[in-house]
């Protein structure tokens, strides 16, 4: 299942805005990327797994719906981009580590474009936000693309400058484009965190961010299902 890079002729993303925000734009309108058949495979062919690091605010919500996708491995919530390794959340939630709070994105290049995870990147969040996504505020919240080698940062550039030239947003596109550094696992409670929010008791509800879940990740998440739920992993 391949996503198809069109710019003329998407149906349109979800408007998701970022995290406590409502976007201005209307992407639903404008994007949405077709899936297609995957390649053909040989029995037992290993995957051909490449990953993207992403930052867009609060990464709960960016985990939680690349997760979900047909083709991605695994999500990893963490912090990237600051002079050192092994960063606290308490530390970088002082914004003066230089770290933003990012989602590495391991997913089978057979079945997903990376110009494509890119495009909806750009489009779940709101990238003309500078150092915030909505309530959450300060450098460790930006819009940011770590890129690994030059070939990432030109896709990752050439897919910002794609959006910006359909206008799907009023205003400029402020996300940086970063060599990764210092890409440190968060801590266990933050991973697969709205995954645990679905399935946890009320009891176990109350003792977690359980206001934030429901009125800033949960509305993002139902929203990407719906307006996806022929692409994604299947259940069960």
């Amino acid at each position: 299942m391949k996503l198809v890079p069109q710019l003329i002729g998407f149906l349109g993303l979800m408007t998701l805005g970022g995290c406590g925000t409502v976007a201005t734009a209307d992407p639903i309108g404008q994007y949405k990327p077709k899936f297609q058949a995957p390649k053909a495979q040989k029995k037992d062919q290993p995957m051909n797994v490449s990953e993207l690091y992403l930052a867009a605010g609060c990464f709960w919500c960016i985990e939680a719906i690349y997760d979900d996708l047909e083709g991605v491995v695994e999500c990893e919530s963490g912090y990237a981009g600051g002079p050192k390794a092994g960063v606290t959340y308490a530390e970088v939630c002082s914004g003066l580590t230089g770290h933003a709070e990012v989602v590495r994105v391991k997913y089978d290049a057979d079945k997903l474009d990376p110009k494509d995870l890119l495009r909806l990147f750009f489009t779940i969040h709101d990238p003309t936000q500078l150092n915030r996504q909505g309530p959450d505020v300060g450098t460790q919240y930006r819009s940011a693309v770590f890129f690994r080698t030059a070939e990432e940062k030109q896709l990752a550039q050439e897919v910002m400058t794609e959006i910006a030239k359909a206008k799907i947003w009023p205003n400029k596109i402020v996300t940086t484009l970063e060599p990764l550094k210092n890409y440190t696992r968060a801590e266990e409670y933050h991973q697969d965190y709205y995954v645990k929010f679905e399935n946890a008791s009320p009891m176990e509800r109350m003792k977690m961010n359980a206001g934030y879940c429901q009125a800033i990740v949960a509305p993002k998440v139902i929203k990407f299902r719906k307006e996806f739920k022929d692409k994604l992993k299947k259940k069960g």
